[in-house]
């Protein structure tokens, strides 16, 4: 009787021993899907904002334009208030993580430029620039208008 009982406690101290250690594997699951979850909310909030700064940043690229525009016009060269405006306006875009798209001289890529016209000139070349692209945080915001040369 007594090894009846002996085992019997033998046997309910495993089943015990058992569902404790599947109750504490529940609990680290349950800890790291969590943690998981923490880190995905935080990524998905980050690139929530970064998408609504380049919304912004997007609507005002054609003032950034109009700006660069006034600036190379002749009768405005002298303006320096117009020059500074135009620069504090860049540098704020920048420091947002705003870039030009560098695309004169190089071998046409429509990952990042927009043929408007193909001219006479160096085969697969950016012979000219008609309107300046850029990246925002490395990635595209908006393709640069370019013309292509082709012999």
């Amino acid at each position: 009787m007594k090894t009846q009982n002996l085992k019997l406690k033998t046997q309910n101290c495993e089943e015990l021993e058992k569902q404790l250690e599947e109750t504490a594997n529940n609990w680290k699951r349950a800890l790291a899907d969590y943690q998981n979850l923490e880190k995905r909310t935080g990524e998905e909030k980050l690139n929530f904002a970064q998408f609504a700064n380049s919304q912004l940043v997007l609507k005002l690229l054609p003032v950034l334009d109009s700006l660069d525009q006034l600036v190379k016009l002749d009768k405005f060269v002298k303006d320096e208030h117009l020059s500074l405006v135009n620069k504090q306006f860049r540098d704020i875009l920048i420091s947002e993580g705003l870039e030009k798209i560098e695309v004169l001289g190089k071998e046409f890529n429509p990952q990042e430029m927009e043929c408007v016209e193909v001219v006479e000139g160096e085969e697969g070349k950016v012979m000219e620039e008609t309107r300046t692209g850029y990246r925002l945080k490395g990635k595209i915001l908006r393709a640069a208008l370019v013309k292509v040369g082709k012999k």
